[in-house]
């Protein structure tokens, strides 16, 4: 077969290409700095075991922050009360501000590990695709739009947010609680968006393939 007629062959059945598996890289070298882990605390060395246990890893952030206990401790405690701890916000409108902030900001780290939540939170694979790429382009309730709107808006142009935008969120049935909420998720992860840029802090190689 010529290179023509090769050119020709519909993409489906040409043998695929193999690249080296870089992405299993990530799992060993976590950041771009030289910051040796400290001994963990009995408590991190716990919350290491329990990821362990639920997830099956011990996701890379957390090994990032692992050179300073205190750090680390700080990071746990406050994902885990913006994240996890009750809220007027679901889980799943919380990962979606994560993914739509760290859309904007091109987070790799975070879209990757974020978006992976997405898709299992809700359930919908194109979801959690549709966030990664343009949160615009999926098909949201009127909650949902009028909160990524916001998140994002906080994130691009945080001086132009005036009363308007708090009033369009009460519009769409958030509380002031929930508008309190909203804008910590999406500071949280504007911090950590250009923390994981300035190091070069890689995704687990497991995130890419999970609840597709």
């Amino acid at each position: 077969m010529s290179k023509r007629d090769r050119d020709k062959t519909p993409s489906a059945e040409r043998a695929p290409q193999t690249r080296p598996p870089a992405a299993r890289d990530d799992d060993s070298a976590v950041i771009a700095l030289n910051l040796p882990p400290a001994p963990l605390s009995a408590e991190m060395a716990a919350y290491f075991a329990k990821c362990e246990e639920k997830l099956g890893f011990v996701p890379n952030v957390l090994k990032a922050f692992a050179f300073d206990m205190a750090k680390l401790s700080a990071f746990v405690a406050m994902y885990n009360d913006l994240m996890l701890a009750p809220s007027g916000l679901s889980k799943l409108e919380r990962e979606m501000i994560a993914v739509a902030v760290s859309a904007h900001n091109r987070c790799y780290y975070c879209l990757a590990a974020h978006g992976a939540a997405v898709r299992q939170l809700s359930g919908d694979p194109p979801l959690g695709e549709l966030m990664v790429m343009n949160y615009r382009a999926a098909r949201l309730s009127k909650r949902e739009r009028t909160m990524l709107d916001f998140a994002v808006k906080l994130t691009a142009e945080p001086w132009s947010i005036e009363e308007a935008d708090r009033e369009a969120l009460r519009q769409a049935g958030f509380s002031d609680r929930d508008i309190w909420d909203i804008a910590a998720v999406a500071g949280f992860f504007n911090m950590s968006n250009r923390v994981a840029s300035a190091t070069d802090m890689r995704p687990n190689s497991i995130y890419h393939g999970q609840a597709r």
